[in-house]
C-alpha cells in the first residue's frame, strides 16, 4: 500500500512543467489522504485520469466501502484531470462533488476513471466511475472545480527538479 507507481503523464504535459523546473513525475501523488488510502493513479492527463484504491483499510462498519473512500478516489482522480487541463499556469480548487452509491462491495480494488464533462477557462467538470474488480459500477460521481490563477504562496508544494 505504500509503494507508489510511476504515473505515465502526456510527455507534452511533462515537458510543460519540466520547463518551469518541476519534475511532474516526481512531484505527483495521490495527496497525504490519498496515499493513507491506499490511491493509486495509473494514468493521467487532462482528456482520462485512472486510479485504484483497495477496499480493505477503507469500510464502513458493516464491511461495505466506505462511501466517503468512494468520494476520496474520485475528488482526486477529477482533481488530477482539472490540475493537467488547467495547465501550470492554474491551480485546479474542488467546488462541488457529487457521489451516488450503486452496490456496496466487500474486497479487492476499485477503479475509477475520470473523463471530462466541460473543460472551461476558469472551470472543469469530470464525471468519475467507480467499478468494482468485476467491472461492476459501484459508484457514479461528478466534480467541478475551480480553476484560478497561481498565487503568491501556490508554489510551495511544487518543488524544483532535484529537491
Amino acid at each position: 500500500m505504500g509503494e507508489q507507481q510511476q504515473v505515465r503523464f502526456p510527455q507534452e504535459v511533462v515537458d510543460e512543467y519540466a520547463a518551469l523546473g518541476v519534475d511532474l513525475p516526481a512531484l505527483f501523488s495521490a495527496g497525504h489522504l490519498g496515499n493513507r488510502m491506499g490511491v493509486q493513479i495509473l494514468e493521467a492527463s487532462a482528456e482520462r485520469v485512472v486510479g485504484t484504491m483497495p477496499v480493505e483499510g477503507n469500510t464502513q462498519p458493516y464491511g461495505l466501502l466506505h462511501g466517503g473512500a468512494s468520494a476520496v478516489l474520485a475528488e482526486t482522480l477529477g482533481s488530477v484531470g482539472s490540475m493537467l487541463h488547467g495547465g501550470s499556469s492554474k491551480i485546479a480548487v474542488g467546488v462541488d462533488l457529487n457521489c451516488t452509491h450503486h452496490r456496496g462491495v466487500r474486497s479487492g480494488l476499485v477503479t475509477g476513471v475520470a473523463t471530462p464533462v466541460h473543460r472551461g477557462r476558469s472551470t472543469a467538470t469530470y464525471e468519475i466511475v467507480i467499478s468494482d474488480e468485476g467491472g461492476r459500477r459501484v459508484c457514479t460521481a461528478r466534480l467541478t472545480c475551480l480553476l484560478r490563477d497561481v498565487r503568491t504562496g501556490d508554489e510551495a508544494p511544487v518543488r524544483p527538479a532535484g529537491d
